[in-house]
C-alpha cells in the first residue's frame, strides 16, 4: 500500500525542550490517522513539520517520500489546513477560494466544484467576515482541497461544526479515503474520531499508542476514550 506521509523518529526542541521527540508512524492510501493527545502534547508541531513550517531538531517527516517543500505544485498532491491559517475577513469565499486556486495551479472549474462539495456555494459571495466558525472551517477544508490532492493534513477539523456539519466531515472523510485518498487529522472529539479513523496515534511529545482504531478500542473496552485516558494515566 501507498505510504503518503511518514514521520521517521522526528523531533522537534523548543527552548531546549522537547515539542516533540521521536515520532515515528505511516500514513498509508485510503486510511484515515486520527492524532490525539492533550493541548501541548506536538500534535499541531507534528503537523506543521510535516508541511515544512518547522525544521525537526532531528528525524525526518515525508509526504509521498520527499521533503514537502521538495514538491512541484504541492497543493495537488497536500491539501492542509492547520489551526492559525487565517482567511482574510474582508475577502468573500469565493474570492478566497479563487485565489487558492490560482496559487495552486488548478482548474478554474475547481472553484464551484469544491464550493457545492463542502456546501458553502449558497454563501460564497459573503464576506468572511459574516461566516460563522463552523462556515470558516468548511471555507478552509475547501481550500486544503482546491488542488484535488491526495492526502489531507487537516487540524482540528470539527471545531465550530454544528451537529449537521460534523454529520458532513464525517461523510467526506469517509468517502475521501474509499476514494484512495488519505488524511492526518488532529482532532480533540474522541467520539467522532471513533466514527472515521482507521488508525490512531496517540502523543504526549512521546508516542504513547500507536494502531488500529480496534487496537484501540479494545484497551478501552470498546471506547476510543476509554483507551486514550487509560493510555494517558499510564503514562503518567
Amino acid at each position: 500500500m501507498t505510504v503518503t506521509a511518514s514521520f521517521e523518529q522526528f523531533s522537534k526542541k523548543r527552548g531546549g525542550r522537547f515539542a516533540v521527540q521521536e515520532l515515528t508512524f505511516d500514513v498509508q492510501a485510503g486510511r484515515v490517522v486520527g492524532l490525539i493527545g492533550p493541548n501541548g502534547a506536538g500534535k499541531s508541531t507534528a503537523l506543521a513539520g510535516l508541511t515544512g513550517l518547522v525544521e525537526p531538531t532531528s528525524g525526518r517527516a515525508t509526504v509521498f517520500g520527499t521533503d514537502y517543500r521538495s514538491l512541484r505544485r504541492p497543493a495537488t498532491k497536500v491539501g492542509v489546513n492547520l489551526d492559525g491559517m487565517d482567511i482574510e475577513p474582508g475577502l468573500t469565499g469565493l474570492r478566497h477560494l479563487q485565489i487558492c486556486q490560482l496559487a495552486a495551479g488548478a482548474e478554474r472549474q475547481a472553484v464551484d466544484q469544491i464550493l457545492e462539495q463542502v456546501d458553502l456555494a449558497a454563501e460564497a459571495k459573503k464576506k468572511v467576515r459574516d461566516y460563522s466558525l463552523g462556515m470558516r472551517q468548511r471555507l478552509g477544508i475547501a481550500s486544503a482541497l482546491i488542488g484535488r490532492p491526495q492526502l489531507l493534513v487537516l487540524d482540528e477539523p470539527a471545531n465550530g461544526l454544528d451537529p449537521e456539519g460534523i454529520q458532513w466531515l464525517r461523510r467526506f472523510l469517509r468517502d475521501f479515503a474509499a476514494s484512495g485518498g488519505s488524511a492526518l487529522v488532529s482532532s480533540h472529539q474522541l467520539m467522532e474520531l471513533e466514527q472515521v479513523a482507521d488508525e490512531v496515534v496517540i502523543l504526549k511529545q512521546r508516542t504513547l499508542f500507536q494502531g488500529t482504531l480496534k487496537e484501540a478500542k479494545a484497551l478501552g473496552g470498546g471506547s476510543l476514550e476509554s483507551a486514550y485516558f487509560k493510555i494517558l494515566d499510564r503514562a503518567r
